[in-house]
């Protein structure tokens, strides 16, 4: 029975470490031109697992990220300007970020995370940001209409 036992042990073991071992870097790109215009966040749509982390990665300068809406139970991020940032996501739900001096041109971005679990709140701080942005106003609204429901 030892021998079964410590096999068996070692296939729990095996499991837990290649269950945080399976967690994606992703990056994001803080950029003054993109595919989607000026002042982008790239990808500015991002679907991602539980675990999961996502570097902000400065490729111009006088950027930075930070949260707007995360799910009940998540940690925010404020990231400062010129640094890059690596945020963990360990909750389900909607992930709503933007780039402090660039926000009045709607440099943000959405990230989902697992089930939207928070998405009626993540629209409404979509909503303000767009409200209060100058330019792009149909950025962040696509990018959350890309979250899957």
């Amino acid at each position: 029975m030892k021998p079964i036992f410590k096999h068996g042990l070692a296939a729990v073991a095996l499991t837990l470490i290649s269950g945080t071992a399976m967690a994606a870097e992703h990056v994001v790109e803080m950029k003054n031109a993109g595919a989607d215009g000026a002042m982008v966040f790239e990808p500015g749509f991002l679907k991602a697992e539980p675990g999961d982390t996502v570097k902000f990665v400065l490729t111009d300068p006088a950027h930075n990220s930070v949260s707007v809406e995360v799910p009940e139970g998540a940690e925010g991020w404020q990231g400062a300007i010129n640094k890059e940032i690596t945020v963990t996501l360990n909750e389900e739900g909607v992930y709503v970020y933007k780039c402090t001096p660039h926000a009045p041109l709607n440099m943000a971005g959405v990230i989902q995370v697992g089930e939207p679990v928070n998405y009626d709140s993540a629209k409404t701080a979509v909503d303000e940001v767009t409200a209060a942005a100058a330019t792009n106003k149909d950025r962040l609204v696509g990018y959350l209409e890309q979250v899957e429901k």
